[in-house]
């Protein structure tokens, strides 16, 4: 049953729109099977099988008042005799015999059955008749001796009429029905599709233009919620960013005076170790600084990618691959963040496999840049954590070159700034593979 339900579940629509149209389409839909289904079967075949009756019974009655004098005189008396009151005309085709060529069936077969059935009840002649020659006659013909005789009835004397016009009507209400649906649905949706478009906007880190709340309640509120939550997220940023330079500021001089202070002695073993702690302290607030400033907005720019990643790479034991980056390439990126990102990871591999290997693959919807080398790489049940701010591994090798274990963090910090994501994995080179998957 589980098994069916999920078969099931992979037909219906993914969208809001989709199925709230689906949930109102389909019970007015079944409404007006149903309400047809009644129809036909209770009122329209019971008022169709009256009329064919009566109009069988009319056929009936002029064959045997035309058997009593079989003339042509005779079948001409009928047919001024039924035509101006019952709408039946009646010819008497002297030496022809019934047709015996199938007849073709018209859409409604039903009504065809009810009338052969009438037919078969008031005559003992054979007969054959047609509904579908004449759009508003219906063609009889029954034999008699010598000939047969041919009936031409009114459409309405035989069916009735107002079963089309009532499916002309059932049709037109639900077609009137769905476009309301579809027009109320759309603008019910709107409201959601611009919030989840603001949401995406904002975790890649672009303006959210003129997004205002819109829509039922519901939505609205959560429309507000988000821009609580944004204004939360800000000033949680502004914050930490704020105090992190304030410590970095704040003891850069004790440090400043330290570095004069060591500079003044002599240049001893221990003062050059004292000079190295410093400069090891300096490095560390300067990544601090850099962590907190991981999420600092920047205006993206449309750049030509090739020519970035020469830039990037420019002066460094860098590899480019440049036949696997179209040289028409153009891709939206925070320049000077996103060669943040480029730097922690080219000089881990720098650091740890004397040089690093960049090229591309481009998919549909995605960038993707690999940063390659040939290291000694990170265990896959370590690469999780190596991405966790201020993790220091045991090979070393998730260190930034200040050496407090923040370059992956930055790195994939980022790279989802950018609406996309940072993974790690076996490069073909021997060592790590470091793949920036950025939005198209």
């Amino acid at each position: 049953m589980k098994i069916g339900m999920k078969g099931f579940k992979r037909y219906l629509p993914k969208s809001l729109f989709g199925r709230a149209l689906l949930i109102i389409i389909l019970p007015i839909a079944v409404m007006q099977i149903a309400v047809a289904y009644f129809f036909f079967n209770a009122h329209w075949a019971r008022v169709t099988a009256n009329l064919s009756d009566s109009v069988a019974a009319d056929i009936a009655v002029a064959t045997t008042l035309f058997k009593q004098t079989p003339t042509i005189e005779r079948a001409q008396d009928l047919d001024s005799l039924l035509r101006p009151d019952m709408q039946l005309s009646v010819v008497f085709r002297e030496g022809e015999t019934l047709p015996v060529s199938q007849r073709r069936q018209m859409f409604f077969s039903n009504l065809d059955k009810t009338l052969r059935r009438s037919l078969n009840e008031s005559l003992t002649d054979s007969f054959w008749f047609d509904t579908t020659r004449y759009p508003n006659h219906i063609d009889v013909r029954v034999e008699v001796d010598g000939g047969y005789l041919r009936f031409i009835a009114a459409r309405e004397r035989v069916f009735a009429p107002t079963g089309f016009v009532f499916i002309f009507w059932l049709i037109t209400a639900t077609v009137l029905l769905t476009l309301v649906s579809v027009i109320f649905i759309r603008n019910q949706a709107r409201p959601i599709r611009e919030l989840a478009d603001a949401a995406e906007a904002y975790g890649k880190g672009k303006t959210l233009g003129t997004y205002k709340p819109s829509g039922a309640s519901e939505v609205r509120l959560a429309g507000h919620s988000f821009l609580k939550m944004r204004s939360r997220i800000q000033r949680h940023m502004e914050q930490r960013t704020m105090m992190l330079a304030g410590v970095s500021h704040d003891l850069r001089t004790p440090l400043t005076r330290l570095k004069l202070q060591l500079a003044m002695q002599e240049n001893t073993e221990e003062v050059r170790a004292a000079k190295a702690d410093i400069v090891e302290m300096e490095n560390m607030l300067n990544g601090y600084l850099d962590f907190a400033r991981g999420l600092e907005q920047e205006s993206p720019e449309r750049v030509h990618f090739l020519s970035y990643l020469k830039g990037v790479s420019e002066g460094k034991a860098v590899d480019l691959n440049q036949d696997s980056i179209p040289d028409n390439l153009e891709i939206e990126i925070r320049p000077a963040s996103f060669q943040r990102a480029l730097d922690n990871l080219i000089t881990n591999s720098i650091k740890y496999a004397n040089g690093a290997s960049i090229s591309l693959a481009l998919t549909s919807t995605h960038v993707e840049v690999f940063i390659d080398d040939s290291g000694p790489g990170i265990p896959k049940n370590l690469r999780k954590e190596a991405f966790r701010a201020f993790s220091r591994l045991d090979s070393a090798r998730s260190q930034n070159v200040e050496g407090v274990g923040l370059g992956l963090a930055i790195a994939r910090d980022i790279a989802q700034l950018h609406g996309g994501t940072l993974k790690l994995t076996d490069s073909p080179m021997g060592g790590l593979r470091a793949v920036i998957s950025l939005p198209r």
